[in-house]
Formats: C-alpha cells, sequence, structure tokens
C-alpha cells in the first residue's frame, strides 16, 4: 500500500496526485477534528448514569405525579396543564424539551420527548422521559425510584383508582370510589364481609408460614341491579385499594396472562360478568367433543386466540404461578349455575354472598339515606306503594326521580303514583 501511494505521489500526473494528497489530508483532519468529540461523549458516558421512562409503562404516571410534588417545579418556564395526575385537579408538569434540577446535592438533566404518529386511522401520541445524573453507583439511582414509588404509593393509599387493560394498564380518570355506607346489603352482611376482608389482610405471615398463595376469592352472584358492582367498588375504597377491571370477552390466555403479570400486590381484581365467559359451561356439558389436538383448529389458530380465554387460562391466573401476590379476587355473575365446579373450589372462590330481591328493610334505609329529614312512616308508605321495585337499582332510580320534586309534593305524589303492574291493569278497563 505505501508503494503503491509513493508510486502516485511520484509520479508525472501532478493532477491525480495533488488530489490524492488533498483528500488524505482532508480525512486525517475531519478523524482528528472528531477526536475531542469522542473523548467528551467517552468521558460523559463514563461518569453519568441515565434512566428511561416510556409513557407505556406505569411508572410514567408515577413519575408525572412525583413532578408535582417538587419545588423545584416552580422555577421551571415551560410547563403543561396536567388532570391526570390528582384525579381532575390541575397539575402542572414539565413540557416536552430540556431541563435541569437539583436532587440530594446532585444535578439532574431530563429530557421530555413527545412524538405524533399520523399513521393510520387513529393518530397516536408517544412520550418519552430520559434522566440524567453524574456519578457511577447505580445504588443512588435506585433510591431516587425508590422515592417515586414512595409518592405512588402514598397517593394510593388515599384513594382508590379504577384502571382497565388496553395493551397496558390504563387508568380512568374521573373515578370515584362508592362509600361502603351508600351500599345496602341484608343486616349483618356487610359487616361479615369486611370482617373476612380484614382477617385475610392481617394474616399474611401465616399465609406464607403455611406456605399457601397469599390472594383470596370472593363471588357476588344474583340477578342484575343488586349492587354487586357497586360493593366491589365500596370495599376497593374502604380498604384504599385499586381496582383492576377485567372484562374476560376481551381478552385471551395470553393477554391475561400478561395483563395479570402487571397487576401490583393489594389490588383488587375484578372479574366482570364471569359467566359471559365462553369457557364458563361446565366441562361435563360440553356438547362437542375437542377436535385432536385441541390448541389448533383448521384455519391455523388457537383455541385462545378464537374463543378468548379459556377455563384452563382463567385458573392458571388464578392460583398458577402467575398468580399475584397479595390481591382480592371479586367476581360478580349473573347465574352461578353456568359457572365450572372448578372455578368455585376453595382456594379460587373462598366467600360467596348473594344479592337477591331488596328486601323492605333495605329499601326503607335507602329512602333514609335519600331523605333523612323525612319521617319513618313517609319510608314505609313509599315501600308500600313501590312494591314492584324488587331492586336496589330499580328503588334507586325511583328516589332519583322523587329527589328532583319539590318538598311538598313527595308524601302526595309517591301515594298516588301507580306500579307499571297497575298501568297495564287500568289500560283494559279504559277500552
Amino acid at each position: 500500500m505505501l508503494e503503491f501511494l509513493k508510486h502516485v505521489l511520484n509520479g508525472q500526473n501532478q493532477f491525480a496526485s495533488g488530489g490524492l494528497l488533498l483528500m488524505i489530508i482532508g480525512a486525517v483532519g475531519a478523524y482528528l477534528r472528531a477526536i475531542p468529540s469522542r473523548v467528551w461523549y467517552w468521558f460523559v458516558g463514563q461518569t453519568t448514569l441515565s434512566i428511561t421512562v416510556k409513557d407505556e409503562d406505569a411508572a410514567f404516571a408515577w413519575v408525572k405525579q412525583w413532578f408535582a410534588e417538587q419545588k423545584f417545579l416552580e422555577r421551571i418556564r415551560r410547563v403543561d396543564l396536567d388532570t391526570t395526575v390528582r384525579n381532575q385537579n390541575l397539575a402542572l408538569i414539565p413540557a416536552p424539551g430540556r431541563h435541569w434540577f437539583w436532587y440530594r446535592r446532585r444535578p439532574f438533566r431530563v429530557d421530555f420527548y413527545r412524538s405524533e404518529d399520523t399513521r393510520g386511522w387513529t393518530p397516536k401520541r408517544s412520550e418519552l422521559l430520559v434522566f440524567q445524573t453524574v456519578g457511577r453507583d447505580q445504588g443512588f439511582l435506585k433510591s431516587f425510584v425508590s422515592e417515586i414509588a414512595s409518592c405512588h404509593k402514598k397517593h394510593e393509599r388515599v384513594r382508590s383508582s379504577l384502571y382497565v387493560y388496553s395493551e397496558y394498564w390504563d387508568n380512568v380518570e374521573g373515578y370515584n370510589a362508592r362509600l361502603l355506607d351508600s351500599v345496602i346489603l341484608q343486616t349483618g352482611e356487610r359487616e361479615r364481609l369486611v370482617s373476612d376482608i380484614e382477617k385475610f389482610k392481617g394474616s399474611k405471615a401465616r399465609y406464607r408460614h403455611l406456605g399457601v398463595p397469599y390472594h383470596r376469592g370472593y363471588l357476588l352472584y344474583g340477578p342484575p341491579g343488586t349492587g354487586k358492582t357497586s360493593l366491589v367498588s365500596a370495599i376497593a375504597g374502604k380498604f384504599a385499594m385499586s381496582i383492576y377491571a377485567i372484562n374476560l370477552t376481551d381478552f385471551n390466555d395470553r393477554s391475561l396472562t400478561k395483563a395479570m403479570n402487571d397487576v401490583p400486590p393489594g389490588s383488587v381484581v375484578l372479574f366482570e360478568d364471569v359467566d359471559c365467559m365462553m369457557a364458563s359451561t361446565p366441562r361435563s356439558r360440553a356438547e362437542k367433543p375437542a377436535p385432536a389436538d385441541p390448541r389448533e383448529k383448521p384455519d391455523g389458530k388457537s383455541v385462545a386466540d378464537k374463543f378468548g380465554v379459556t377455563l384452563s387460562g382463567l385458573l392458571n391466573v388464578l392460583d398458577g404461578f402467575h398468580a399475584p401476590d397479595g390481591v382480592l379476587y371479586m367476581m360478580t355473575t349473573n347465574k352461578i349455575e353456568a359457572l365450572d365446579p372448578a372455578l368455585l373450589r376453595p382456594g379460587r372462590i373462598d366467600y360467596r354472598l348473594y344479592l337477591g330481591v331488596a328486601s323492605d328493610e333495605q329499601k326503607r334505609e335507602l329512602y333514609r339515606r335519600f331523605f333523612p329529614q323525612a319521617e319513618e312512616f313517609e319510608g314505609h308508605a313509599f315501600v308500600e306503594a313501590h312494591l314492584w321495585a324488587e331492586t336496589m337499582a330499580d328503588f334507586q332510580g325511583l328516589l332519583l326521580e322523587l329527589a328532583e320534586k319539590p318538598a311538598g309534593l313527595r308524601l302526595v305524589e309517591r301515594l298516588a303514583e301507580p306500579s307499571p303492574q297497575q298501568e297495564e291493569e287500568a289500560v283494559p278497563a279504559l277500552q
């Protein structure tokens, strides 16, 4: 190679030799000019720590929550208005761009990236946070992350949140848990349920000692409109636990396992209308035999992909390797007879509560909650005049209509108002 260069440079063609010499000098100059920047980037990489948080991760909302409580936020000039951090209360968070702050006497730089993907039918916005600070010890970075997690747990203890799953768990804005006193059950049922949950939450060490998975299953069953979902919301609010709601018809075995892996300890996992699952029919009642290969169908799709969650997939997330720790499984159903006995055995369902037709006592108690200043005979009269309202949902609807009327008309109209059955009987008489 050197001989070739000497031959070209010493040759008779001065234009070629001069051009080659300039090219070599330019390449060497460009390389030498890049050395300082390469040395600088190598030095920065060796002396700094960085951590990346994507918006598809639950920790992204935790970081925004942490930002809203920091004093240095008052000195940031570019901010965004956010209502997801404090449940519809206004909060300020750093806007996209580069920001600097001090944390435990160390400088921090955070780069907030936001991009809009306009491809497809629905534009999608993605966000990314990159934190960087000086140092080489990851222990400092772990303490920083622990503080963010502690901030999130502090807020989780204050109120109950609701999450739904769409590729990742998404917080439902504006959700407010029901008050436990607003859910009226038969005498003693609410107290027994609360006592059972309190006993479970205080038995973690005993579960660990016995080697039993630390979770408990509850089944709320009965006709529609009896307050099953409202009771779950009230229980979660009572114990400041977040609800992770799962509609099994929207999942298959694979996606259900992934969703359950992301449920944090100490939560309520709500399976609504579990009887609507395709595989909820008892196995002894199956009408068609399984194909030769139960994992494969003629079109090449697996059973889980075609028919959603299988019974085996549900049982695995309830008490298998993928079962989360310290959670309450709350299941609701209108048809308990449609559920497979394997799902109902202890260890999967540990407590059953039937919510049926509302009693007169329940209705009178609900009337007292709506009209605490009313006389007792008014509640009795209203209940007697509307015996056709069998569920608490029906009766609550009547009370909401009554509450909108002037106080002077309530006593008169509630006695004069005919029931639906009376209206139907009156039509033939008029004809």
